[in-house]
């Protein structure tokens, strides 16, 4: 059995999990959607044909990858490519995983 390995980083509003922004323009979503990977869309909506903000947790941005590390680096060249003011991610989705697949842990 061929295994991957996925990875997913979740783009989330400046104040999330307090209070946050609504209505921001979201770009960048045609570039990422260009990629290998998928952006699933949580907190957004359409306002005048524009993708805007809506939520705290907005977008997350998914790949997978032949190893975790793979995965995570592909998840974070998606999330890259968008941008919102306010927008945040974290840089350090699945480092653990990523010890374990190179023997550190």
């Amino acid at each position: 059995m061929h295994r991957v390995r996925a990875k997913r980083v979740v783009l989330a509003a400046g104040g999330y999990p307090g209070d946050y922004a609504k209505g921001e323009v979201i770009e960048g979503l045609a570039e990422a959607a260009a990629l290998d990977g998928k952006v699933f869309h949580a907190g957004t909506a359409l306002k005048d044909g524009q993708v805007v903000t809506s939520g705290g947790r907005v977008l997350c941005a998914t790949a997978i990858g032949e190893s975790v590390s793979a995965a995570q680096q592909q998840a974070y060249r998606l999330a890259e490519k968008i941008r919102w003011n306010g927008c945040f991610y974290r840089k350090d989705i699945g480092y653990r995983a990523i010890a374990r697949e190179r023997g550190e842990s």
